[in-house]
């Protein structure tokens, strides 16, 4: 299935590109938004990127090189983008965007175990190859004490029934170790209520998003990546946010709000910006969608 990104008119729209506009996409994945900035712009913008995965800039320079673009791309991961100026040999950006969602092609392609669809290794990280000293979910799922499991999963997944979903996870891997994602997706299916084994989403939805925030410190890396962001950002410059969690869209927003009562932004949406119906029907992965942009009006 190929990706598709979300409300990708609505955050390109928000940036209001210029001539002469550096464009820095902090999240590259499959470069859906790079290719539309591409697309409206031509060689009248300088097109950069940073990245995590190595596969999402691959993927990204390949589709890109397509449509003639030759965009600056590098593996970094956008809590150290205050880096991305010198690595990239650019001046400070005037255009930010943050999508926080995940690409369909690291589901689908990674083979790292993001999915509760597959049986894939248990690891989850944001690095195409975790080092020795990185946590894997592996380690989360095995040797991490059920009341801290069962704290992350209800922190970070936001899941009525972690308690009962960690419980099943220590019992589990006492018979044995928890080595793949169809593994973990059955103990956690067979840990709930008949009921929530059936509802609108899988019942291992929730579980697979926490552990996953957890490997990575996600929400830390937000936080420190928005501040680093902004710093770089050039004064009139804006930045674009895409949550997809609430967790995610109440530190955007926290963080957006700190700006404006410093006088140092505006925000340039004071509702957070959806898809459409007609979005949502052709991508329903997107339903969850929050956009905010903020533009930079003091250093």
């Amino acid at each position: 299935m190929a990706h598709v990104s979300v409300l990708l008119k609505e955050a390109i729209d928000g940036l209001s590109l210029e001539d002469g506009d550096i464009y820095l996409d902090a999240t590259v994945g499959s470069g859906g938004h790079m290719e539309e900035v591409w697309q409206r712009m031509q060689g009248r913008v300088t097109l950069t990127g940073i990245d995590a995965d190595l596969m999402s800039i691959t993927i990204t320079e390949e589709k890109l090189a397509l449509s003639g673009a030759k965009p600056k791309l590098r593996v970094l991961n956008f809590r150290n983008i205050d880096k991305a100026p010198e690595i990239l040999d650019i001046k400070n950006p005037t255009k930010i965007l943050f999508d926080l969602g995940w690409s369909t092609d690291q589901f689908d392609e990674g083979g790292r175990g993001f999915s509760f669809q597959k049986d894939e290794p248990l690891i989850m990280t944001f690095a195409s190859k975790a080092t020795l000293d990185e946590t894997t979910a592996y380690d989360v799922v095995n040797v991490w004490g059920e009341e801290n499991l069962a704290d992350v999963i209800y922190g970070y997944g936001e899941e009525r029934y972690a308690r009962r979903i960690a419980k099943a996870i220590v019992e589990a891997r006492g018979e044995k170790p928890i080595e793949t994602s169809k593994e973990l997706a059955e103990v956690v299916k067979a840990s709930v209520p008949i009921f929530y084994r059936f509802g609108r989403i899988h019942p291992a939805t929730r579980t697979f998003q926490a552990i996953r925030i957890a490997v990575n410190d996600e929400l830390q890396a937000l936080r420190g990546g928005l501040e680093k962001g902004f710093e770089i950002l050039k004064e009139g410059g804006k930045m674009a946010v895409i949550s997809f969690h609430s967790l995610e869209d109440r530190i955007v927003k926290n963080f957006f709000k700190q700006q404006v009562a410093m006088n140092r932004g505006k925000l340039l949406n004071k509702k957070p910006i959806v898809p459409s119906e007609e979005e949502i029907g052709n991508n329903p992965r997107s339903r969850s969608a929050k956009l905010r942009i903020l533009q930079k009006i003091s250093a």
